[in-house]
């Protein structure tokens, strides 16, 4: 399944009351970090069955990222059962992202 786009008009149905645990990627067009890790998690979303896979663009949705306190960017949280079970900051390759996703 590809990547969904999260708003905070999606946040609470995509996210919280989600089924199966969340890779969110908080992220933003002029980030260059961003670009690089982006090609990945569109791989574990099209790969990966069983989980969810949502992107937060940093700049229209300020306020998501503020609510998780995100500072840098990208950021991958990993959110299970309304909850967040994991969390990176940089890019990451894709053995770290998925094993985020086994806690």
């Amino acid at each position: 399944m590809a990547a969904i786009t999260i708003t905070k008009q999606n946040f609470e149905q995509e996210v919280l009351q989600s089924k199966e645990p969340v890779l969110l990627d908080f992220w933003a067009s002029w980030c260059g970090p961003c670009r690089m890790v982006s090609p990945t998690i569109d791989e574990i979303a099209k790969e990966t069955e069983g989980i969810k896979v949502g992107k937060i663009n940093v700049d229209e949705e300020s306020e998501l990222a503020a609510q998780f306190s995100v500072m840098s960017i990208p950021t991958l949280m990993v959110v299970k059962e309304g909850k967040v079970s994991a969390t990176a900051v940089g890019a990451r390759p894709k053995n770290d992202i998925l094993r985020m996703l086994e806690l």
